[in-house]
């Protein structure tokens, strides 16, 4: 099986079927067609007794892949076509399920900018035996607070299972991390340097594999489990379990801004953070605080189900058609949040979000169980 689209390229070869994502100018953000493609492949894959594993990587060496087409679902909005944009998301997030239910080893080789859509094709890779690995140039995130969303893609699951309140921590803030931090939260498995990946593939594609455990081992001895550096999560753990273990975001900043005159190592970041914080949609961060807690105890179908849910919401009555214009469209870096203070959002306000437009047997995620 061969399928080539302009922005994917999918293969097989020694028993591994590969993804190569080639959408370098946008930083391979996911169209579309991208999704159809990767889902397709995966459905072809699923049950031939041939395939072993699943590789998904980028050739290009900035990003493996930065996100959803953003720009495409901002000019869907305005042109009023709500179906497109459902269509979109629950696509994706039937691909996101897909993945984490994968019955073979899933493995996700991140280099450059992992952001948004592209922790949604490569976190659920631990959860089939398969492996991620990250690199020297990796830069992962959810930004989405910046532009009024919420870390959607069922990755509040994967925020919900990190250390201490690294995950509440990182979905506020929005916080890029590095390979060092991705292998301290759990959110990465092994690390290689960036010159070694094409040759890595290259010998994937050569080399014999009877099992997709075979394939996975053999990766994690080209690997190794640290990234040579100090994770800076880990040096600020003390600081991000203090702040950010409980409490809405105003209740975050308090404890921060109570924290910021002392000087000190501790001080600096407090100020940093608040700076962040103050940046980000008032609401979106105190939905997204909610979103990891409730991850803690939901299943991905669930969680998957609920993100739907609050994209429908976001674009009806949220801040994201402001972030976007502001952030990515106009580029002018003043969004009117709809609530301007993080100490003005209303309970009530976030709970508003969580308000499902569907009845439990008509969500269009409804058929998605773990």
């Amino acid at each position: 099986m061969t399928e080539s689209i302009d922005e994917i390229r999918i293969e097989r070869a020694q028993g591994i079927g590969f993804i190569a994502l080639n959408r370098p100018k946008a930083l391979n953000a996911l169209s579309t067609p991208m999704l159809h493609a990767i889902h397709r492949a995966l459905n072809a894959w699923r049950d031939d007794p041939l395939v072993h594993a699943v590789v998904i990587y980028s050739p290009h060496p900035r990003a493996f892949c930065a996100g959803g087409d953003i720009r495409f679902l901002y000019q869907s909005a305005k042109a009023g076509e709500q179906a497109v944009i459902e269509e979109f998301f629950t696509d994706e997030y039937r691909l996101n399920h897909a993945i984490f239910t994968f019955p073979k080893p899933y493995i996700a080789l991140l280099n450059g900018v992992v952001m948004g859509g592209g922790m949604g094709i490569s976190q659920g890779a631990r959860h089939t035996g398969g492996v991620r690995v990250v690199t020297g140039s990796t830069k992962m995130a959810m930004p989405e607070t910046r532009i009024g969303l919420f870390p959607d893609v069922g990755v509040s699951w994967f925020l919900a299972r990190t250390p201490g309140a690294i995950g509440r921590y990182l979905a506020a803030t929005g916080a890029t991390i590095d390979a060092a931090d991705a292998l301290y939260a759990g959110l990465a498995d092994a690390y290689m340097d960036d010159d070694a990946l094409p040759a890595l593939i290259n010998t994937l594609k050569e080399k014999s594999f009877a099992t997709g455990a075979e394939v996975v081992r053999f990766i994690e001895t080209q690997a190794r489990s640290d990234a040579g550096k100090a994770s800076e999560l880990a040096k600020e753990r003390g600081f991000i379990d203090k702040h950010f273990a409980s409490g809405n975001g105003a209740a975050c900043l308090k404890s921060l801004e109570g924290t910021t005159g002392g000087g000190g190592e501790e001080s600096h970041w407090a100020a940093r953070t608040v700076a962040e914080l103050r940046e980000r949609s008032p609401l979106s961060v105190d939905v997204s605080l909610e979103l990891i807690d409730r991850a803690r105890t939901s299943s991905m179908a669930e969680t998957l189900r609920r993100d739907l849910g609050l994209t429908r919401a976001t674009f009806d009555h949220g801040d994201v058609m402001e972030g976007i214009r502001a952030r990515i469209v106009d580029k002018d870096n003043q969004p009117v949040w709809k609530v301007s203070r993080m100490e003005d959002v209303t309970r009530d306000a976030v709970m508003r979000m969580y308000d499902s437009p569907w009845a439990e047997r008509d969500h269009p995620l409804a058929a998605l169980t773990d």
